[in-house]
């Protein structure tokens, strides 16, 4: 299916294209380059220069293989976030921070569970830490001991995280001993899954280069389906959570054979 007719003909043909794509990325969040050319008619190169163009003016990220909206998460719903389930994050946010040791390179993922891992992070003394998230750095700022890595890019003004179209290949120039991650629902499947592409694709670069994966998050996730998969229990190797779910997802905990703290 082409929509090159409803992108407008002539000399505005490229800015009516541009119009559309911008339609279509906000309210899918993402489209990748292949769907470009399909959808427009155009060439790869085409394609490619359309997103630069609508990076250039801030209204879309670029990434590997395609965009995503600059914001996809929504304001209100992170700004619940921050307050429901505050005592259960807390509690498992220092559950995660016991299991840090001193001097570990860790990657911390961004999203309000992390931050107050950041938090209950502060006691620990000589971390080396990798994070997209500006909030969680932040945090992690006030220990002068702490040394602390954020990537370039765009800020998404909501939650403070950095992104551009090489963001994950700057987390693969690491070894970490420890990644610490959250994300948006876990489903009956035992699969773990978030919002945001661009989110997954950092966070699947860092669990590559990490000893150890945690995934911290609090029981309201669990039986929760997000858009975009990022993997199954089976990937990470320590479960953080306030308290376990009902079946058929506990199941699915108990099989995958990782290891549970709550």
């Amino acid at each position: 299916m082409s929509v090159e007719t409803t992108a407008g003909e002539g000399s505005g043909k490229k800015e009516s294209r541009q119009a559309f794509l911008l339609r279509y990325i906000q309210q899918n969040h993402y489209i990748s380059i292949d769907e470009i050319t399909r959808l427009f008619s155009v060439t790869t190169q085409t394609a490619r220069r359309d997103v630069m163009a609508l990076e250039q003016m801030g209204r879309v990220r670029r990434l590997h293989g395609g965009a995503a909206t600059i914001t996809a998460i929504d304001p209100i719903a992170l700004r619940q976030r921050r307050t429901e389930n505050a005592a259960q994050k807390a509690k498992v946010a220092a559950i995660v921070a016991d299991l840090v040791p001193d001097g570990a390179a860790i990657f911390i993922d961004t999203g309000t569970t992390c931050e107050a891992v950041a938090v209950a992070l502060m006691s620990r003394r000589d971390l080396r830490v990798v994070t997209y998230s500006l909030r969680v750095a932040t945090i992690l700022s006030e220990n002068s001991s702490f040394s602390i890595a954020v990537p370039g890019g765009f800020v998404r003004p909501v939650d403070g995280g950095v992104f551009q179209e090489d963001t994950a290949d700057y987390v693969r120039r690491f070894k970490f001993d420890l990644a610490i991650i959250s994300v948006s629902g876990i489903d009956d499947d035992g699969d773990i899954c978030d919002d945001d592409h661009a989110e997954v694709a950092v966070v699947s670069a860092a669990l590559a280069q990490s000893g150890r994966k945690i995934l911290a998050v609090d029981s309201s996730k669990f039986g929760r389906r997000a858009l975009v998969r990022l993997g199954s229990l089976r990937d990470v190797d320590i479960l953080v959570t306030d308290s376990l779910p009902q079946t058929p997802l506990l199941g699915k905990v108990r099989a995958s054979g990782v290891e549970v703290h709550t």
